[in-house]
């Protein structure tokens, strides 16, 4: 029996020795690529944490000490060594293992956001309800990549821990999973700071020195308080302390760094942190992303962080049968740039999954990662619109929510003329309930002055991204799906305010329902249309292309049926069809409005149909609703 399916949770993993370990890391980054070849997912991540998962727990015991993963798509080795490797073939799967830590799988599985920099706010708040309530014997462990390092809300959280003068001290170590990247390379200041200690000259022998002295470490108490501090004047010595100042001037201990594939040096390094009662620990582990699978650690753009199904012996994916949106927009936006020297991008550390490495590529000078940091990355746009700059700043849908009142106050408060790009809008699929993009369009509509398109296909979004860098004096956003784009929906006629008339009332029927079609949902519009038709009912589909505010040509065809019905993929309450209906009632129309929309709870992870069609929004379902809600004639 291999140690792959012999360890079902840590306390088998506890009784290994160090050289079965070994055997057992070996094993388990093989059956990580056997499985997360079939089903896609983050594998260059889990492959780089093998040996720190391991660590852990060997050194913490879950559940009673509580490990929190930051984003958590480096979760898998986790989820294996706590006894769901059986379900490997399920993963990201309708009704599967999730991709990210779950509640409902495990009690080991503590915090499921999957929005980055949050675990350490969680680690603060966690360790101060233990103290309050006596727990003493509890630790908590948080573990954060130096990507998710660059986000405010990580600092915030820093700031708190390091001023924690209780007596006695909080049970809390804070792990740096440093391997030099968020998605892509990690930027920024702290980037180049931790950075400064990977490519210093004296690193081989500071991490043999670190070694040698984890080694040499004693018992519990003074002498793991010593062994610490003789750590970190080690650390001083061969390092300028430009590059421990910041942990240091925090107030903080820090330990490090460590060889984050050595799992001995690891063991020894967070017994250190453990046995040191004074305060919280930083355990600085410096990793590979993708360590020991060949392509991964050969792809220098993001090392396999996401894959889809791939070939294990060559990590090579099939290739697409169509474009996907993200592709079209880095080509839309690429030309614009070649004309415009005003535009420029901003990404959120993700300049390859949002699609402006094409833009960068021409104009390095125009295009800026901030990090995962949102909410500067957003003001930073306010700022650069006031300079005279036009910016695009490119996010996926999910992670706008984080930005809202840089949104709201920065950029429409003060009429700044800044696109947002939002890639993964809607239902998005297998990464499940924090990663599907349906809350923008209910949290947007509320910005005074803010337009919103939703593109249906690629002629559309390319038409809508040149439309919106048009606008100066206020916030555009254009929205687009995850995945293919799909054929061209052409249009019979455009409204003089610009919505697109897709279908007319079949002959012969009466104006019954207008179907007002929003985004890359309009193949499923006209499908109930046909579907209406064939029950007697006449229905004309448009797409307002700019949704919010909703067009008047819209609102005018409205009140031409007895019925309205808005199918969109964000959140029905306070969504698009809410919108109508309330321009609606302001006008006094007796014309109902059915929002044909997600309902406002969590949704599962799945293929976008399946996600789609459970919450309501298959053609038979929404015919279903039509037909229950329209009034009868007369």
């Amino acid at each position: 029996m291999s140690f792959v399916e012999s360890v079902s949770e840590p306390a088998d993993l506890r009784k290994l020795t160090l050289a079965e370990c070994e055997v057992y890391a070996k094993e388990l980054r093989e059956e990580l690529v056997r499985t997360v070849s079939r089903t896609g997912g983050h594998l260059g991540p889990n492959l780089g944490v093998v040996e720190l998962t391991f660590a852990l727990h060997r050194v913490f015991d879950s559940p009673k000490d509580t490990l929190l993963f930051d984003v958590g798509h480096q979760s898998y080795v986790h989820k294996y060594v706590t006894g769901r490797g059986d379900r490997f073939d399920t993963l990201r799967q309708d009704g599967g293992l999730s991709g990210y830590p779950s509640r409902a799988e495990s009690p080991h599985d503590v915090l499921e956001n999957s929005h980055a920099s949050t675990s350490l706010s969680w680690a603060d708040g966690i360790a101060k309800a233990h103290q309050l309530k006596g727990e003493d014997d509890r630790w908590v462990v948080a573990v954060i990549g130096d990507g998710a390092l660059t986000g405010g809300v990580a600092w915030e959280a820093l700031n708190t821990i390091a001023a924690d003068d209780s007596h006695p001290p909080r049970k809390l170590v804070v792990v740096i999973n440093d391997n030099g990247r968020s998605y892509s390379p990690t930027v920024g200041g702290l980037a180049a700071h931790l950075d400064s200690m990977r490519a210093s000259n004296s690193y081989e022998s500071l991490l043999s020195w670190g070694k040698e002295r984890l080694h040499g470490a004693g018992a519990p108490g003074r002498a793991a308080y010593a062994a610490l501090h003789g750590m970190k004047r080690g650390l001083k010595d061969m390092a300028s302390d430009s590059r421990t100042g910041v942990f240091d001037d925090l107030g903080l201990k820090y330990l490090g760094p460590v060889d984050g594939h050595d799992l001995e040096a690891l063991e020894r390094a967070l017994q250190l942190a453990k046995d040191y009662e004074q305060g919280p620990v930083i355990v600085h582990a410096l990793t590979q992303k993708g360590y020991g699978y060949g392509p991964a650690v050969a792809d220098e753009a993001d090392q396999f962080h996401a894959v889809g199904v791939i070939d294990p012996l060559t990590g090579q994916a099939a290739p697409r049968a169509a474009e996907s949106w993200t592709s079209v927009f880095s080509k839309a936006i690429a030309a614009i740039a070649d004309r415009r020297e005003d535009v420029v991008g901003i990404t959120a550390a993700m300049l390859h999954p949002v699609g402006l490495d094409r833009f960068q590529a021409a104009h390095p000078d125009r295009v800026f990662d901030v990090g995962i940091a949102e909410q500067h990355a957003v003001a930073s746009a306010a700022g650069l619109s006031y300079g005279g700059l036009h910016p695009v700043v490119c996010l996926y849908a999910t992670f706008m929510n984080r930005a809202f009142d840089q949104m709201l106050m920065d950029v429409a408060l003060h009429r700044q003329g800044v696109t947002f790009v939002l890639d993964r809008a809607g239902v998005t699929g297998p990464d499940g309930p924090s990663h599907h993009g349906i809350w923008d369009m209910a949290l947007l509509q509320v910005v005074p002055g803010l337009r919103l398109a939703a593109p249906r296909d690629a002629v559309r979004l390319v038409e809508e991204l040149e439309e919106a860098v048009e606008v100066s004096d206020a916030p555009t956003v254009v929205r687009f799906s995850r995945g293919d784009v799909g054929e061209e929906i052409a249009a019979l006629r455009r409204t003089e305010d610009g919505a697109d008339v897709l279908a007319e009332v079949p002959e012969g029927l009466g104006a019954d329902v207008l179907v007002v079609s929003v985004g890359a949902l309009a193949d499923r519009a006209l499908a109930v249309r046909r579907a209406l038709a064939e029950a007697g009912v006449g229905a004309c589909v448009v797409d307002p292309r700019w949704v919010l505010p909703v067009p008047e040509s819209v609102q005018a065809m409205a009140q031409q049926h007895r019925l309205a019905a808005v199918i969109e993929d964000g959140v029905r309450t306070g969504g698009v069809g809410s919108r109508l209906r309330q321009e609606l009632r302001a006008d006094d129309s007796p014309v109902g409005v059915l929002e044909l929309g997600v309902p406002d709870r969590f949704l599962p992870q799945g293929t976008r149909e399946t996600v789609l069609d459970g919450a309501g929004l298959s053609v038979t379902a929404m015919v279903e609703q039509i037909l229950a809600r329209l009034p009868r004639r007369g």
